[in-house]
């Protein structure tokens, strides 16, 4: 997938609905969130798929629903997609009730299954525009989308091939482009990367990035890869066994499943032994510095360990003054926060204990 310029799709007159009236609990209060689910549940006999699903996602943002398989992600997608019902609660995707208006939903909405289907005999180019009289958009205008489409997901150069002699790589590509042909106001994509080459999940991470900065779209991504949820997502929703048990950035996700503490990460480069342990008794006397741990070798940080998050600035400006006050060859400083495998495994320790919700290794193995 070779890097090209983005050609946002031209804007369709008409095509973009007023928001259906909605109230109660689910009444969206901000023009710019583009989905929201309140109390959303789905049983399956005994079976809780998704357990009151209380989300919101705005527009600009790339929102991750990060489990393992199983953990209700899909589920919830086909409840906001209208293709299943909610046994109780509500959704709201574009201010329009997928239940009574699916159809409306799908107007507005991109989306990329897990398993992408496309008629093998045709071209790729014929698929799209299969899709685009679907969708009664102008066969003129067909013809350009189809081209930007193609141009943003690097398929231009095999849009004329049949889709049987296409990778599985290129077919996810080819969906994703067959997710833009309507200029959706959100892309909801399962598993978006699957079977594609590291350079091609970077090329296909990049346009997300792109789609959301260019042109404010509302994307939610469900994955159980953790690195790539990580690196593209604004703020991630943890699912295990039914259940959204967290939700934010980051930052917030690690300030409420981590340990309490913060770290601070050093680099300076010490190789005399007195140096280093004045260094070490000077860094250990700031308040609110727990432990410190010098480098192994030269080239590796100092690792401080912080009382609480709370207290991190504070300690990084008394060690910049110990720094500065010595003339210590600072290399780097910065905070060193949890991984996104850290703070998964914290969260969903509770589950994992009874034999549900999968693991990390289960989340990158890509089965519960």
């Amino acid at each position: 997938m070779s890097a090209s310029p983005r050609i946002a799709p031209k804007k369709r007159p008409g095509r973009r609905l007023a928001a259906a009236p909605t109230g109660g609990s689910i009444d969206a209060r901000s023009d710019t969130i583009r989905i929201r689910t309140r109390g959303l549940t789905k049983r399956y006999g005994d079976l809780v798929a998704v357990d009151h699903l209380d989300l919101e996602v705005h527009a600009g943002e790339i929102f991750g629903l990060l489990g393992a398989n199983g953990a209700g992600k899909t589920t919830t997608i086909l409840m906001l997609l209208g293709l299943t019902e909610p046994s109780d609660g509500a959704a709201r995707v574009m201010g329009l009730d997928p239940s009574r208006g699916p159809l409306q939903v799908k107007r507005r909405v991109g989306y990329l299954p897990d398993s992408v289907g496309f008629y093998g005999d045709l071209t790729g180019r014929q698929n799209l525009r299969y899709t685009t009289r679907l969708n009664r958009i102008d066969a003129d205008e067909a013809n350009a989308t189809i081209a930007a489409v193609l141009e943003q997901v690097g398929l231009t150069d095999r849009a004329d091939d049949p889709v049987e002699t296409y990778s599985r790589g290129m077919l996810q590509r080819l969906g994703i482009a067959d997710a833009l042909i309507k200029d959706p106001d959100v892309l909801i994509l399962d598993e978006p990367t699957t079977a594609i080459d590291p350079l091609g999940v970077v090329e296909v991470l990049d346009l997300l990035r792109a789609l959301v900065r260019d042109q404010g779209m509302a994307i939610l991504l469900s994955s159980h890869l953790l690195n790539q949820v990580q690196s593209v997502c604004d703020r991630i929703g943890i699912f295990a066994s039914g259940r959204l048990i967290g939700q934010g950035t980051m930052d917030q996700l690690a300030a409420r499943f981590g340990d309490g503490r913060a770290h601070l990460e050093v680099g300076l480069g010490l190789t005399d032994a007195a140096a280093i342990e004045a260094t070490r008794a000077k860094f250990a006397r700031i308040d609110g510095v727990l432990a410190v741990e010098p480098a192994k070798k030269p080239s590796d940080p100092w690792l401080l360990t912080i009382r609480s998050p709370e207290e991190a600035d504070r300690v990084r400006a008394a060690v910049l003054g110990i720094v500065a006050e010595g003339s210590l060859p600072l290399t780097s400083i910065r905070p060193l926060v949890p991984s996104l495998e850290e703070i998964y495994r914290r969260a969903v320790s509770g589950t994992a204990a009874s034999g549900s919700g999968g693991s990390p290794a289960a989340l990158r193995r890509g089965r519960p």
